[in-house]
């Protein structure tokens, strides 16, 4: 049974991305967007807000990537950091601030955390066999060793999670273990690091999640952090052997910096904090325009994060919810200084078009890329999102389902609706709100049905069912597009001017709950119809009103809120997709090795020379063989080559080539082959014919 409690303060916290590289819509689904609306709710609702995220920018992923573009693990985080930030805030996800776990207060944040923990006792130092890389003479972090998960078989698991099924692993369980800087198994060599004991907590976890919040956690995170307790938990390093990350605050750890996942969720508070110090000083990095924070002093962070009546929501992915649900309020609880968080409405994944969304696999959506080919439809995608929510299971991304999410409910539903309240209203009363007449009993039950739907949508935001809310919300352009069809104001014009202006009245109040129950789900629509409307910014509490706009308030031009995607924008984007995973796998495939070594002698023997393709046909009785007459400078020879499946006759008459011309005359299919025409084989198997740059002479050799 879950304890109420008295909540003056809300701290809503979204998955810290690692700054490793460009960021697939896919993560939207988990951390961001279900973060976005309910903080942006709770702020319409007036409840003291602070919503924090920024950059993971330490943990052995940002050496790879530096290792693999050719620079530094300094030069990756700014140029990450900056992209993934921009991309969060252009889709409209409405931090306080979006922090850097590489600034000084980050660093100072969770040294002071460790050595708190450390002071007490709570750490333990053990030394203990590691995996070492021989060849690279250095200790493997986890993210350095990849092999077989023990749980569903994927032979490139991490050593600390399976990306595939999102189990968590230790490096010791993965089957035949590699290192990625060599690409040799590792061996086993002792070193030293500090460890938090969890089965020392393992009492605390069981009353703190498995009593207090079983019926009111998702059950997928419950049952999740109950397989974790029931199976019983170790000690866990908190510390690393590496290079990149945040120095181990002791005299006897050269060499070691903290585990990333013990620093990357003290992230929150380091940003909570940054905030404050912020505001304090008057020079807000971020800016906050759904928030005054009036005079704050630096240290009002605090309140956010150790005040009881204050509640704790991360918002994160399946795969992050261990840490969330385990290790960091353990921490938390351990220092003794903090609270625990109320609960982790974590999600599962959403898949793409029939496959689990992987950049690595180029089987994805990357945010800038959407932004790039959308940039005037945040609020399509973030709607086309939140409809199709992985809340308890994986759901599916499909560029036709995005499509029809558009033309089919955004823009023939709740376009439409406001479209024909607003246009009607500029055409027979001059752009102003006409006043009501009589009621008859239709639109009292529109009215009365009007008032329920702000409770509505808040009791599934509050229970965190984000697609229901958003159902909710569409329902209510249903009924305001269900009105307009079943009153037809625009026939009763000819006849009855005060029935039209109480259709128009009700339509476009209506729309000003609208403009205002949409703002956490579609805040850029929001805005645009709160423009039309000339409406200022109102609160929830006001919703529900058939009041909201005064007889004869003006309105603004009204102008389409959302347009139709054409099949072909979507055919588009289908086939960039599967051209970006096929060059994706193309790139991993390995080239075909070297064949045994010759000396110079040999190679000098061989006459290579460019020729023009004069005739071209295909040999009867043959799919491979194109017959080719090809000028070679000297004589007119026939070549045969196969290569029938890859070029037409028509393709390659007039084409210079590439041959081999004193290659013995070889019989094939009774007839004489003159030569050999040189290709390249790309690793799809396709043949390209091999070509001079600029047109050479027939004869030319090749040196």
């Amino acid at each position: 049974m879950s304890i109420e409690k008295n909540v003056k303060r809300y701290t809503i916290t979204s998955a810290l991305p690692y700054a490793n590289g460009p960021k697939h819509i896919g993560h939207l689904a988990g951390a961001y967007i279900p973060a976005d609306v309910y903080a942006r709710y709770l702020r319409l609702k007036g409840e003291d807000v602070v919503f924090v995220c920024g950059s993971d920018e330490h943990g052995t992923a940002i050496p790879n990537q530096a290792m693999k573009e050719g620079t530094t693990s300094q030069a990756i985080i700014d140029k990450y950091h900056v992209l993934i930030r921009d991309c969060l805030y252009n889709l409209g996800i409405s931090f306080d601030i979006y922090h850097r776990t590489s600034e000084p207060i980050h660093h100072q944040t969770s040294q002071e955390f460790f050595l708190n923990l450390y002071h007490k006792g709570l750490m333990t130092e053990e030394t203990s066999d590691q995996y070492f890389d021989e060849e690279a003479k250095t200790f493997l972090a986890d993210r350095y060793i990849i092999g077989t998960c023990p749980k569903c078989g994927n032979p490139n698991a991490y050593g600390d999670q399976c990306e595939k099924c999102g189990s968590s692993l230790s490096p010791r369980e993965l089957i035949n273990p590699r290192s990625t800087l060599s690409g040799k198994p590792p061996v086993l060599k002792p070193t030293k690091h500090w460890y938090l004991p969890l089965q020392d907590y393992e009492k605390w976890l069981g009353e703190w999640i498995l009593d207090s919040h079983k019926n009111d956690w998702k059950t997928n995170v419950y049952g999740q952090c109950k397989s974790w307790i029931d199976a019983g938990l170790q000690p866990r390093a908190m510390t690393r052997d590496l290079d990149w990350g945040i120095k181990v605050p002791l005299p006897d750890a050269e060499g070691k910096v903290l585990y990333v996942w013990f620093d990357a969720p003290i992230g929150y508070i380091s940003a909570t904090r940054a905030l404050f110090q912020e505001l304090s000083d008057h020079k807000k990095t971020f800016s906050t325009p759904q928030r005054n924070f009036g005079a704050v002093k630096a240290e009002d962070w605090k309140k956010y994060w150790s005040d009881s009546e204050t509640k704790l929501v991360h918002f994160v992915g399946k795969d992050n919810i261990v840490f969330h649900c385990i290790i960091f309020p353990i921490m938390l609880h351990a220092s003794g200084e903090f609270i625990v968080p109320e609960n982790v409405p974590a999600n599962e994944f959403m898949n793409l078009e029939g496959d689990k969304m992987s950049t690595s696999r180029g089987w994805s959506i990357e945010m800038h890329e959407y932004l790039e080919d959308f940039p005037n439809k945040p609020d399509v995608l973030r709607y086309t999102m939140l409809t199709n929510l992985p809340e308890t299971k994986d759901s599916e991304f499909t560029w036709k389902d995005f499509q029809a999410k558009n033309n089919n409910e955004l823009v023939a539903i709740f376009g439409n609706f406001v479209n024909r309240a607003l246009v009607l209203t500029q055409k027979y009363f001059d752009n102003q709100v006409p006043a009501r007449d009589a009621l008859t009993s239709l639109d009292e039950k529109v009215i009365a049905d009007l008032k329920e739907f702000p409770s509505r949508i808040a009791a599934s935001i509050e229970a965190y069912r984000f697609r229901e809310a958003t159902a909710h919300l569409m329902d209510l352009a249903r009924l305001g597009n269900k009105y307009l069809a079943e009153t037809e104001p625009w026939k009763l014009a000819k006849t009855d001017m005060n029935r039209v202006a109480t259709i128009l009245n009700i339509a476009i109040q209506i729309s000003g709950n609208l403009a205002v129950l949409a703002e956490p789900f579609l805040p850029y629509t929001a805005q645009k119809l709160r423009d039309m409307l000339n409406l200022s910014r109102l609160t929830w509490q006001q919703t529900g009103s058939a009041d909201l706009l005064s007889n004869g308030h003006s309105l603004n031009e009204p102008s389409l809120l959302y347009e139709k995607i054409e099949d072909g924008v979507i055919e588009t984007q289908i086939k960039k997709l599967n051209d970006k995973k096929n060059q994706m796998e193309l790139a991993s495939q390995p080239a075909t090795p070297l064949k045994p070594e010759i000396v110079f002698d040999d190679f000098s023997k061989i006459d290579i020379r460019i020729g023009t393709v004069i005739a071209a046909e295909k040999m009867p009785k043959s799919d491979k063989l194109l017959k080719l007459t090809v000028d070679s400078g000297l004589d007119k020879r026939t070549i045969l080559s196969g290569i029938a499946k890859h070029y037409s006759p028509e393709d390659i008459l007039g084409k210079q080539v590439t041959f081999i011309a004193n290659l013995a005359p070889r019989k094939m299919m009774g007839m004489e082959s003159q030569g050999m025409i040189l290709m390249a084989e790309d690793k799809d198997g396709k043949l390209r014919l091999l070509q001079p740059n600029e047109t050479v002479a027939p004869g030319s050799t090749v040196s």
